[in-house]
């Protein structure tokens, strides 16, 4: 008697069940983009000190109940209500330059105009400086995180298509 009939569905079910996103993605080779441990995600206070994940950035973990325009902003936006954005399956991208870097926010601008779009049309990623961080730049989603002190648009653009893989609440919209 032949199995395979029988054990066919099973194989189906067990290969499209694995999602093996740390495997390189297609021309993405050269990066890797680690995925930090899952962790309990609940809406606290947004004056909470118990923010995050306890990564630096944070990229994900408690998080305010808001969530901030997906923009380019000028001024440092909490990470208590952009770590909401992440749990959307948003792009946020920082950086901390304060003597300015210009060339930096540039290619942040860029990628995010790569970002997937919400049902209501608005690019789903947002910018802002970020005091603090461990290297100029940080790309980050929902988990990852891209750290470095000269964003590659490759690897942006390698990042975002992990966009909305790990998040809690994927593909919603964001408000311009």
């Amino acid at each position: 008697m032949n199995r395979l009939p029988v054990a066919l569905p099973f194989l189906l079910f067990t290969l499209v069940a694995c999602d093996d996103t740390d495997s390189p993605l297609e021309g993405c080779e050269d990066f890797e983009f680690t995925l930090a441990p899952a962790v309990a995600a609940p809406h606290v206070s947004c004056s909470s000190i118990a923010c995050g994940n306890g990564t630096n950035p944070p990229t994900a973990g408690p998080h305010c109940g808001t969530t901030l325009s997906c923009r380019v902003f000028d001024s440092e936006q909490p990470p208590c209500v952009w770590l909401h954005n992440l749990e959307h399956g948003h792009a946020v991208f920082l950086y901390d330059c304060p003597e300015g870097c210009p060339e930096e926010v540039a290619k942040l601008v860029e990628a995010q105009k790569t970002a997937r779009t919400g049902s209501n049309g608005v690019l789903r990623a947002l910018v802002a400086p970020s005091q603090g961080l461990p290297k100029r730049v940080a790309a980050l989603l929902w988990r990852r995180a891209y750290l470095t002190d000269s964003a590659d648009p490759a690897a942006l653009r390698c990042l975002l298509q992990l966009q909305d893989a790990e998040a809690p609440e994927p593909g919603l919209t964001c408000s311009p």
